[in-house]
């Protein structure tokens, strides 16, 4: 895959997840996966999608939410890293097959309960970090909507909400990035060039979208990148 169709994936990415709210990796992922091996994957995209968490603490320079960072932030840090460790460990074969279905279990989750609402509690944040966290490390997409919907049960400013989102973000990608390496998952020298190209790319995205965000019908787009997903997650489960 050329540095450009990822940096053109990238650009296109950051302002999909962003208005859909679905997040980089899980826009990125399914694409990169027909041209790369699952662990190169998520390491690239989760380098890409770790500078997208940075974005948010940078231009949203606000207090961050205590409870969640350690009720949510800890459990999802360990969880991340377990679920990274089984990707680096487990057969090709097998792992694709788990990404598929935990593709098509989200979607399904998503098209059976789009307003599903948590209760405010650290039991809460807990389950929410853990689970959040294993989707990020095993397979890259879920793991940020599922943090969300934990997120939006608190009922925090807006802008607490993006620096908090974030900050979890941040530490649950470092956590699964540091694994996916220590576990021998590297990125091919040609594409690590790259990131001079996918780093600024992502944040323009972001701020296209950030602009946009109000004036394009968000169901829509959700509709698009759900039936993609569900169906990325049929040929995993199939031909993996």
């Amino acid at each position: 895959m050329s540095i450009l169709a990822i940096t053109l994936l990238t650009f296109f990415s950051s302002i999909i997840g962003t208005i859909t709210g679905f997040g980089i990796s899980t826009i990125m992922v399914p694409i990169v996966l027909f041209f790369l091996p699952l662990p190169e994957t998520l390491l690239l995209v989760g380098l890409i999608h770790w500078f997208g968490d940075l974005w948010k603490m940078l231009l949203f320079k606000h207090g961050v939410h205590k409870k969640l960072l350690i009720y949510f932030g800890i459990p999802g840090i360990i969880a991340s890293a377990y679920g990274a460790s089984l990707i680096v460990h487990l057969p090709e074969n097998l792992s694709s097959r788990i990404v598929g279905t935990i593709l098509v279990s989200y979607v399904t989750f998503l098209i059976l309960e789009p307003n599903f609402r948590l209760k405010e509690t650290n039991l809460t944040a807990s389950l929410g970090g853990i689970s959040s966290g294993f989707l990020a490390g095993i397979s890259g997409v879920g793991g940020g909507a599922l943090r969300a919907v934990v997120l939006t049960a608190f009922n925090i400013p807006k802008s607490t909400y993006i620096f908090t989102a974030g900050v979890l973000g941040a530490l649950i990608d470092a956590s699964r990035i540091v694994t996916y390496f220590a576990g021998g998952t590297r990125i091919a020298t040609t594409l690590l060039l790259g990131f001079i190209l996918f780093i600024p790319t992502s944040f323009v995205g972001a701020e296209i979208a950030k602009k946009f965000v109000d004036k394009i019908p968000q169901k829509l787009f959700r509709s698009v990148v759900a039936v993609f997903l569900f169906l990325l997650g049929i040929k995993l489960l199939v031909f993996p």
